[in-house]
């Protein structure tokens, strides 16, 4: 199988992007996490990225990849507000596997957003949403733009929240290919996978988070509660990343 055109595929009306996409879905839904990689390194365009919050579980996504493709581009959309456990955990694993990590930010520094809009988490549904915007969306999207990104790896799973339940291994977002390899993992797959290969995880695991983002729209999981929950205050799982798609 030749190497598909995205922007070929991008000219096509939505029944033909569908029906296209439908059918590689149906390809790799049976493949292993790894198979699904190696598929997509191989007949998906270049430029190959991967997006990485370095969260609790995201060194799984991340070891899986960079043992394919050592020097796949790294993206990490840093707001300025991450733990300071996150920043550490990210300056150890990519000095431990020597990640080509690239750091994206939002082009208004989170002490004159402060100074210009207030701490816009405090301010609702609409207030996180513009923080997204100009914090998580806006970057990503300079990233893909910069790096003249085709084809975009992201650790997304199906058992991580309602609004991810439908999502499918491939799919078009912002007119790039974007792949889920482990979308169909458990959690105990996930553990599986960390003790196998003794991979670190990140620090704050241990002390009750099951999903990390910025401190101010993080909570600890409480027994009862959603994993979603645990982030923007329960009214919301997705800060825009990974939505925008035909």
């Amino acid at each position: 199988m030749s190497i598909l055109n995205i922007k070929d595929i991008n000219l096509l009306n939505d029944k033909k992007k569908n029906k296209i996409l439908s059918e590689l879905n149906s390809k790799i839904s049976n493949y292993s996490a790894e198979e699904r990689i190696r598929w997509s390194l191989k007949n998906l365009p270049c430029t190959h990225i991967m997006s990485s919050s370095f969260g609790i579980q995201s060194i799984v996504l991340l070891h899986l990849m960079i043992t394919q493709k050592p020097d796949i581009p790294i993206i990490l959309v840093d707001t300025g507000y991450l733990f300071p456990q996150t920043y550490n955990f990210i300056d150890f694993l990519t000095e431990k596997f020597n990640l080509n990590l690239q750091v994206f930010r939002s082009k208004i520094s989170p002490a004159w957003q402060e100074a210009r809009y207030g701490q816009l988490w405090k301010k609702g549904i609409q207030g996180i949403n513009f923080y997204n915007t100009i914090n998580k969306i806006e970057p990503m999207n300079d990233a893909l733009n910069k790096l003249s990104v085709q084809t975009w790896f992201a650790g997304l799973r199906r058992d991580q929240s309602k609004s991810r339940k439908l999502l499918s291994y491939i799919s078009i977002q912002k007119k790039t290919f974007k792949v889920l390899p482990i979308l169909d993992w458990s959690n105990n797959e996930i553990k599986k996978y960390l003790k196998i290969n003794q991979l670190d995880i990140h620090p704050l695991s241990k002390d009750g988070y099951s999903s990390i983002g910025d401190t101010h729209t993080t909570s600890k999981h409480i027994p009862g509660m959603l994993e979603e929950e645990t982030r923007f205050f329960g009214l919301k799982r997705e800060c825009g990343l990974h939505e925008d798609k035909i």
